[in-house]
């Protein structure tokens, strides 16, 4: 159980939250834990085997707190909330802006710079911890061009100048990318960013980690009611949710990216878990299936420092408070969107 930016998410299984008075209450094995007064609540998420009184539900929705139900590795499920207009001025808020271009611009640069940011981060800890077992000179220069590129974006840009820089800098980032695989390279080597289908072992592993990812976002977004079909860096297209990639931008190198390095440098992945089909397509058996999604939940328990709220939060929750933030920014009640930079 944690208390973010006035939300109360319950990740605790088997817990019971019931009204008492004007507090909710959080039970666990018939013993109170936590009682927190409604009045300091603005929404309570709850994981997985997580149950609620329908006194508390009818009590949240009358003072308008916001209750989501989400499985416990973070699929959303259903929203509980009063006859509010709420979600309703956020959503059309959050159209508005993305039919603005400067909006659209500013929300896809503050995503990109993250991204970008983070991507450097992660060549960075990878030149400090393993500096005998890398291409110096490849990654430096690397890092020195996604800085420059980081540098073009403190300017307010339009939104395709936004998008080339995006696209430039994932062309060098995943150029050095090969180099970042320190064991076993003769099983799992990378030429190149490829999907639908992808075409090795390494880019097997990074688009179901994008995919689990983008669903965890998609749920985050829909618990604070913004719309993950909508978004300004991605743009509407049928069947596509175009802010959940905005979001997941900034997470593809610190969760995705730096998870598969670990399983394939740890040997926690083997190459007899991959299948070549006749199309060139790669796909994993069921057992490596089940290996990757246990370790992708265990990585989402360890818990981070997050820059701007200043409290240490659990890797799963990051999603959550970004949405949050994100939402508090639409609503006019931040003066800009601080994205997830890793420090």
């Amino acid at each position: 159980m944690k208390k973010l930016l006035n939300t109360l998410f319950v990740t605790s299984q088997g817990a019971y939250l019931n009204k008492e008075g004007e507090t909710v209450t959080v039970n666990i094995e018939r013993e109170v834990r936590l009682r927190v007064p409604i009045h300091t609540l603005g929404g309570v998420v709850c994981f997985g085997q997580v149950s609620m009184s329908p006194f508390l539900m009818g009590f949240c929705a009358e003072r308008g707190v916001l209750v989501s139900f989400l499985t416990e590795y973070g699929k959303f499920l259903a929203r509980v909330q009063g006859p509010v207009s709420g979600n309703v001025l956020l959503r059309r808020e959050q159209y508005r802006r993305a039919d603005d271009s400067d909006s659209s611009a500013y929300i896809a640069r503050m995503v990109v710079i993250a991204k970008i940011a983070n991507c450097r981060t992660v060549l960075q800890r990878v030149l400090r911890d393993h500096p005998d077992k890398i291409e110096h000179i490849a990654i430096r220069a690397a890092i020195d061009r996604l800085s420059a590129i980081l540098m073009h974006l403190e300017l307010a840009l339009e939104l395709d100048r936004v998008r080339g820089y995006e696209g430039e800098a994932a062309h060098i980032y995943f150029g050095v990318f090969d180099h970042l695989i320190i064991t076993h390279k003769e099983d799992f080597q990378f030429r190149e960013r490829n999907r639908r289908p992808p075409l090795d072992r390494v880019n097997c592993l990074l688009s179901f980690l994008y995919t689990l990812l983008m669903h965890d976002v998609s749920a985050a977004l829909e618990a604070v009611g913004l719309d993950p079909a909508v978004g300004f860096l991605h743009r509407d297209r049928p069947g596509r949710r175009g802010l959940a990639l905005d979001i997941m931008e900034e997470f593809r190198p610190f969760l995705a990216d730096r998870l598969a390095l670990s399983l394939i440098n740890l040997g926690q992945v083997r190459a007899k878990g991959f299948k070549v089909m006749e199309t060139g397509a790669v796909v994993m058996d069921d057992e490596t299936r089940k290996g990757l999604l246990v370790a992708y939940q265990k990585r989402k328990q360890e818990e981070i420092m997050h820059p701007f709220i200043g409290e240490k939060v659990a890797i799963g929750l990051l999603f959550h408070v970004q949405a949050m933030l994100l939402a508090r920014f639409l609503r006019g009640d931040l003066d800009g969107y601080p994205p997830f930079i890793w420090k």
